[in-house]
This record gives C-alpha cells, sequence and structure tokens, in this order.
C-alpha cells in the first residue's frame, strides 16, 4: 500500500480566465490531476484527461483504432450532456469534472480501506497500531530510525505527519477511525477541518531550510530547478514578481503559514470550474459558450489524447 504521504503536487491553471494572482499553487493530494498542467508555459494535456476523465480511466490507454476511440468519447459527450439537447455547457462540465473527482477519491478510498485485516474481518473501524502496521511494516511496540529514508524523508518524519493527519481526522478522538474519518485523512484537501494538515505540510515540504517560512527562492525551487548551461525561463521571472506582488502580502520577503494558505487555498479559486472554462475555451471553436458533439471530437487530442482511454469504466457510472 502505498503511503498516504507520498507528496503529489499539481497546479489548477486557467490562464484564459484567470489572473496570475488568483491562480492557486500546488496542493497535497491534487484536486483534479497528479499531473501539473502547465510546465512553465507548456501546457500539459495530460493534465486534462485525468480531471475529464477520471485519475483511473485516464491511466486505463488502450490501442484502440482511431474509429473506436471517437466512437467511445461521443458516447462519454451523451452521457455529459444532462438536458440533452446536443450540446455540453460549461456547468455541464463543471458538473462532470466533479463527479469524476468524486468517483476517484471513492474508490481509491475504498481500495486502499480493504486492504486492513480488521475492516475484511468486518471491523467498522481502524486503528492506528493496524495501520502502522499495514503501511509501513512496524509492529505497534517498533519505532522507525531516522536514518530509515524514502525520497529524502525518513520513515520517523513520515509517521510523524500521518499521525498529525491522523489525529485532526479523528473527530471523536477515539483514537480509532471509522470509513469516513479514514477519507478525511487519505484526502485532506477534500474535508474543511482538515485544511491546517494541507497547510502544515505544504509550509514543511517547500521550506527547506526550516525556519518556518517560505523565502523566494525555496517558491522559485518548489517549481523551478536550474540546468547548468541554460538561461533561465521568462516565465521564472514573472513567478518571482508574482511572489513580491501577491504571495508576500506583508512585504518582509518571505511567506508564513497564513501566506501559505492563500497561495494554495484561495477562497475565491474553483479547480473544477476553471479546468471547465479551459476546456470551453480550447474546444469552442465558434465561440457560442457551449460545446457541439463535433466540437468534443476535433479536440480529440485535449478530451481524451492520441490514444483513446478506455471510456468503459465511466459510461458504467449510471450515478451520473
Amino acid at each position: 500500500m502505498r503511503s498516504v504521504l507520498v507528496i503529489v503536487l499539481v497546479v489548477g491553471l486557467s490562464v484564459t480566465v484567470l489572473s496570475a494572482a488568483a491562480v492557486p499553487h500546488k496542493l497535497n493530494n491534487k484536486p483534479l490531476s497528479e499531473q501539473d498542467h502547465y510546465d512553465g508555459k507548456e501546457h500539459n494535456e495530460d493534465y486534462d484527461h485525468e480531471a475529464f476523465l477520471g485519475r483511473e480511466q485516464a491511466d486505463e490507454f488502450d490501442h484502440l483504432s482511431p474509429e473506436e476511440s471517437l466512437r467511445r468519447l461521443g458516447l462519454l459527450v451523451d452521457k455529459i450532456d444532462k438536458d440533452k439537447d446536443g450540446f455540453v455547457t460549461e456547468n455541464e462540465l463543471v458538473d462532470w469534472i466533479k463527479f469524476t473527482q468524486k468517483r476517484y477519491v471513492t474508490e481509491d478510498v475504498n481500495r486502499q480501506w480493504g486492504t486492513f485485516e480488521a475492516v475484511q474481518q468486518n471491523t467498522a473501524e481502524l486503528s492506528w497500531d493496524e495501520y502502522k502496521k499495514t503501511t509501513y511494516g512496524f509492529e505497534p511496540e517498533e519505532d522507525p530510525e531516522d536514518s530509515e529514508q524514502t525520497h529524502g524523508i525518513t520513515y520517523k518524519n513520515m509517521l510523524e505527519r500521518d499521525r498529525r493527519r491522523w489525529d485532526r481526522a479523528d473527530q471523536n478522538q477515539d483514537g480509532r477511525l471509522t470509513k469516513d474519518e479514514y477519507t478525511d485523512f487519505l484526502h485532506p484537501e477534500e474535508a474543511t477541518h482538515m485544511l491546517d494538515v494541507v497547510v502544515t505540510e505544504t509550509l514543511e515540504d517547500v521550506d527547506k531550510d526550516k525556519d518556518g517560512f517560505v523565502s523566494v527562492d525555496e517558491y522559485i525551487g518548489d517549481m523551478y530547478q536550474p540546468v547548468e548551461g541554460q538561461a533561465e525561463p521568462e516565465w521564472v521571472a514573472t513567478e518571482r514578481e508574482q511572489f513580491a506582488t501577491f504571495r508576500d502580502k506583508d512585504g518582509d520577503g518571505k511567506m508564513g503559514a497564513e501566506e501559505v494558505r492563500q497561495w494554495i487555498l484561495p477562497e475565491d479559486y474553483d479547480h473544477s470550474g476553471a479546468e471547465a472554462k479551459h476546456l470551453l475555451f480550447e474546444a469552442d471553436a465558434n465561440k457560442d459558450l457551449k460545446l457541439s458533439k463535433e466540437e468534443i471530437l476535433e479536440s480529440h487530442d485535449l478530451f481524451a489524447g492520441s490514444q483513446a482511454t478506455d471510456f468503459g469504466d465511466a459510461l458504467q457510472h449510471d450515478e451520473f
């Protein structure tokens, strides 16, 4: 079972609609995709595929003929078009993207919840000791050493982070997690009472010198690593300006916890809405603010990639 502390970061950008100041930075357990939407200024369509299709479905690429892949995408468009008027509106896109995200969270929780022995024995709650043993291989009385590392993070640090997240998810403080509480633990970005943990973990990840703040160099370093012999891209200079103008609210040259919160969790930003606007902007050839099936099929690479995703699972979900 993978550790829930593997840091999965994503940027939810919609450059056609929002100013750079309004776009949030990377989140733990990214909202719509494990991909970055933009690599500098380069658009990454894999982000759109995962946001539109769902992460599990976007991973199931089959080598289908162009005719079959278009046929399956057309079937999916029919499902998204709830009012059956022959067009997909922005609101219908938002509803679909939210549905695929909710489905991903539910399936991810179900998959991981079922790996615990107590759950397999029909126990409705999970203890910390069993989580620790199943996830890390440590018996309850064992403590990992600081020297044991994975991806540069010690097991001790990972356990401490997990325990902090566990305690926040354990709303009745009985030391055990119900499935709903485990959902908050595994996907803290989806639960309001867990957002402080998301901010703390992000700050710890980006704050390389461990002074409790994010400097401009740490801010840039989280997005860009210089390559010897190559000039720094223009977008990096733009990000430095963004840091000074928008991120560093009090002008002290660094971001504290509250500034990090505003950076990664802006109140006025909706990832699903931004992605819907982005897809609409890119695919709406006649600019009538809605998408025909033909327009979506013409933009097949944007929605599904050059190799078609297996849409079978998505088409079988009647709850949408």
